[in-house]
């Protein structure tokens, strides 16, 4: 599992332009029929995007940053990805049973609506200009075989946990986004796999294949993405349920994983921290607001996954009525990967006409001005809520690579969300051979810090959480009265509010305050 949390980057002195983002230009219709999407969201007619503009008739000033290359300016259409290299797709060896499997998700129904990445979008400009705090969580990869209502239910709650610690502490709206209800494929380092010397196709996620190594559940089987779009469904189904069902009511806060906290000094800071919650919800339901009120019992959830098997999300890309813009209804946000980010890339060319809130992965390898050239691609409106960098580089390399693509996209006056992502870059073995990242490693406030001295604001943490939690140790170095102790995935939760309870958060509200010799 994965837990993220997003950057604030407050932006007070950059203006954002008042044009709504317009990411494509259509001349032709596709080969596929893209369905026209009616009445599916509660959007304001009054707020929508006005009709498409050409490129010459689009003010100058939307752009903060005149492009530099003609990758990326072309028309746009559905299919225009295929005309680019395209990295990391599998060759389907029966092209005939892959058109029929696209055929019959083109006719599938929308996963999200139109109007709810909208809505993301909104809350995460507020993130970009430091008036919220973006928290993201969810598998490495989800799977066909651990696809039951238990699992959704306690990732949806680690979330929810960490949720109302952040919001709690920081007193700033957290908005809540699972990498879940799609995240499927894995992006390969590597085509082939070899086992005693027997090579096969790499195992790409169960939307692709198989991850038995033999050469029948290696072929890439196009069928596994009709599965994959009704586990995504079933998925958001029930994440809606809880969302909205009195699930996520505040006051639950005091009962989450009290059976893990019964005998310990965790559990004790956690109940503090609980009962500092419930007196809080006890002076708001004296002032008037209870328990019943729906800001009480309900909230806000949305879905991600990277963008990375082309077909299906074309499949499940629909024209909005609404706004005129098409959308991407595979998952609410979406990201480009490290592998597959390149400017002239098939990934960048699709991602740059769908209108959902995008993300971008970006390792020490990432080069400040082809940051800034991919964000003009992607958001050339420079709308807020647009793009969100995700940093995945380790502590060390953060330290010297991160400021330099901060002010590169500073300097080009272009309006993000910085996210950080500790648990790529900081592995390391445990004895037992299992994948870890030291406590330290992770730290949030180091990086915090680090962004403030740049003047960036505040900095959030990316996926805290990654391992598959009900079967590997999750071997956490937490320092508590010079012990340390391994913790299972089980725990994990509770490790986290009670860092986020006590002295870590306290130092992540307060990352300012500190020496240098205290950041290290």
């Amino acid at each position: 599992m994965s837990l993220t949390s997003s950057s604030i980057i407050p932006s007070k002195s950059l203006i954002p332009s008042n044009k709504p983002h317009h990411p494509c230009f259509f001349t032709t219709k596709p080969s596929r029929s893209i369905l026209h999407i009616s009445a599916v969201h509660s959007a304001d007619p009054s707020k929508s995007p006005p009709p498409i503009k050409t490129p010459a008739a689009t003010s100058s000033k939307a752009a903060t940053v005149a492009p530099t290359t003609n990758v990326g300016t072309g028309k746009w259409t559905v299919e225009s990805w295929k005309s680019k290299k395209a990295l990391q797709l599998p060759e389907y060896p029966n092209k005939e049973d892959l058109d029929s499997v696209l055929k019959t998700l083109d006719a599938f129904p929308p996963i999200v609506f139109a109007g709810e990445a909208r809505n993301l979008e909104e809350r995460l400009a507020e993130a970009a200009m430091g008036n919220a705090f973006l928290l993201q969580g969810g598998d490495c990869a989800e799977s066909f075989k651990e696809f039951n209502a238990n699992n959704i239910r306690d990732t949806f709650r680690i979330l929810l946990q960490m949720g109302a610690v952040l919001m709690f502490g920081g007193q700033m709206p957290v908005i809540k986004v699972g990498r879940m209800a799609g995240q499927f494929a894995k992006p390969r380092s590597d085509p082939l796999e070899e086992k005693n010397g027997v090579k096969l196709p790499s195992y790409r996620g169960d939307n692709v294949n198989g991850d038995a190594f033999d050469e029948k559940s290696r072929i890439p089987d196009p069928q596994r993405m009709i599965r994959a779009y009704c586990q995504s469904a079933a998925t958001l189904n029930l994440l809606r349920a809880f969302a909205t069902g009195g699930y996520a009511a505040m006051q639950r806060v005091t009962q989450w994983n009290l059976d893990f906290t019964e005998h310990s000094e965790q559990g004790d800071r956690y109940r503090e921290l609980a009962h500092r919650v419930d007196e809080a919800l006890g002076f708001m339901a004296a002032a008037g607001l209870t328990v019943d009120h729906p800001i009480m019992t309900t909230t806000e959830f949305w879905t991600s996954h990277e963008c990375l098997l082309l077909p299906y999300e074309q499949s499940l890309t629909r024209l909005d009525s609404t706004s005129g813009l098409y959308y991407d209804c595979s998952a609410h946000f979406l990201w480009a990967g490290e592998r597959t980010r390149q400017l002239d890339g098939a990934h960048v060319e699709f991602l740059r006409g769908i209108a959902n809130p995008l993300g971008i992965k970006v390792s020490d390898k990432m080069d400040p001005n082809e940051l800034v050239k991919l964000i003009e691609i992607l958001n050339p409106q420079n709308k807020p809520g647009r793009i969100t960098i995700i940093t995945r580089m380790g502590a060390e390399n953060m330290r010297v690579k991160l400021p330099h693509l901060i002010r590169a996209v500073r300097r080009a006056g272009q309006i993000v969300t910085w996210v950080s992502d500790p648990m790529h870059g900081n592995t390391i073995k445990a004895p037992c051979g299992l994948k870890t990242r030291p406590f330290d490693s992770i730290r949030l406030w180091s990086v915090m810090r680090l962004s403030r001295n740049i003047g960036s604001g505040n900095f959030g943490v990316a996926k805290l959480v990654r391992d598959k939690w009900t079967k590997e140790l999750f071997a956490v170095k937490f320092i508590e009265r010079g012990q340390q102790v391994l913790l299972t995935p089980t725990h994990l939760a509770i490790v986290m509010e009670y860092a986020a309870g006590g002295e870590l958060f306290e130092r992540i509200c307060n990352a300012g305050r500190f020496s240098e010799d205290e950041v290290k």
